[in-house]
């Protein structure tokens, strides 16, 4: 199998960070400029929250959120081409979780249906910790 097929998942899941960083500040700055907001009103997240609406939230939470496990993923990915361990289960595993992952960041950028967001966020957990333990067995 062609290793470096694993880049795939990884390029992305950073097109998706890109994506909702970009959605995050074509939400954000429009609300910003057409209230007069000072800069010096939302100097920190907790300010910039207070004074935005719960919804314009919503896609700076899911980029944070694409900050945590993923990075897990990141590292994994490039063991995984260090090692030349990728096969097509790994493969495939790497899809799915970039996949629910979008899921997720489409759940809670939108609507933010709790429920909905918590099952994407799960079943892409599941699939790390199904690679990540898939490794570990291949490396010990």
């Amino acid at each position: 199998m062609n290793q470096q097929l694993i880049l795939q998942p990884v390029v992305a899941l950073m097109l998706l960070t890109l994506i909702v960083w970009l959605y995050m500040y074509a939400k954000r700055i429009p609300y910003i400029v057409g209230h007069k907001i000072s800069g010096k009103l939302i100097a920190t997240p907790e300010l910039l929250n207070a004074r935005l609406p719960q919804e314009l939230s919503y896609s700076s939470n899911n980029l944070k959120n694409l900050f945590e496990l993923p990075v897990l993923f990141y590292a994994l990915c490039v063991l995984l081409l260090l090692t030349q361990k990728v096969d097509s289960v790994f493969l495939y595993t790497a899809w799915a979780f970039v996949a629910l992952r979008a899921l997720h960041s489409l759940i809670q950028c939108t609507r933010n249906v709790v429920e909905r967001r918590f099952a994407a966020y799960l079943l892409s957990s599941l699939m790390l910790w199904f690679m990540l333990g898939r490794f570990a067995l291949a490396v010990f």
